[in-house]
């Protein structure tokens, strides 16, 4: 079985193709151009790195659904339903937090994935794992970064973009005990949805894991008209 993912969640994007179990092919791409621009190239990237492979062979495509980026995420969206559909193959969502949080399954350490929302807020959720296993996740949220670092505790592992900007708050209300990733392992990453979905039998299963954005709070251009309007 072959399992493509793709999230274009932040600025640079992520792909990720799997044959079952085993990571194949992955490719990030760091550009301040559209990702429109560089995802088909991508995509043929991780087609042709196989011997033989062609698109009608993946079984199942994933995207990261949000939150994130609103123009980035429906992009990607978009992408992967159009590819699922020209082959008749299923598609599903999974959340851009996992793509992240997943990255650390084998913290022992509770995850407090914490991505950079801009306006002085954070989204966020507070993952339990054990030996590459979930065991807990908590509500998605959109708060102040204060609300998430006291809600994970000052035993946690901080990632995620908003970690890194917000990195002296983190060691302030912790009293130095809060842990950071690597900024390098910030981002979401299709090889992290993978995982999450993976770990979860009916991925596939639209009405659980429905390909639609997922942004956790209205954007500034709907915000400012309902100020305008008065709705």
């Amino acid at each position: 079985m072959y399992l493509f993912a793709l999230s274009t969640a932040e600025q640079g994007a992520s792909m990720a193709l799997f044959e079952e179990n085993t990571l194949v092919f992955e490719s990030r791409l760091f550009s301040r151009q559209t990702h429109s621009k560089g995802l088909l190239p991508m995509i043929e990237q991780a087609v042709e790195s196989r011997e033989g492979m062609t698109v009608d062979r993946i079984d199942g495509f994933i995207a990261a659904r949000g939150p994130g980026s609103f123009t980035g995420l429906r992009i990607g969206i978009s992408m992967v339903k159009g590819l699922a559909r020209a082959v008749s193959k299923p598609c599903a969502g999974v959340s851009s937090l996992d793509g992240i949080a997943f990255r650390f399954c084998y913290s022992q350490k509770p995850v407090c994935v914490m991505m950079d929302a801009k306006r002085k807020e954070v989204y966020s959720a507070i993952y339990q794992f054990h030996r590459g296993r979930l065991l807990q996740k908590g509500p998605e949220m959109v708060c102040s970064p204060e609300t998430a670092i006291d809600q994970a505790g000052s035993e946690a592992l901080f990632v995620g973009s908003g970690s890194k900007v917000y990195r002296e708050t983190i060691y302030s209300r912790t009293h130095d005990k809060g842990v950071l990733s690597t900024p390098s392992m910030d981002g979401v990453s299709a090889c992290a949805l993978v995982l999450s979905a993976l770990s979860d039998e009916g991925v596939f299963d639209f009405k659980n894991h429905p390909l639609n954005p997922v942004y956790l709070r209205k954007s500034d251009a709907q915000i400012h008209f309902e100020e305008k309007t008065g709705a």
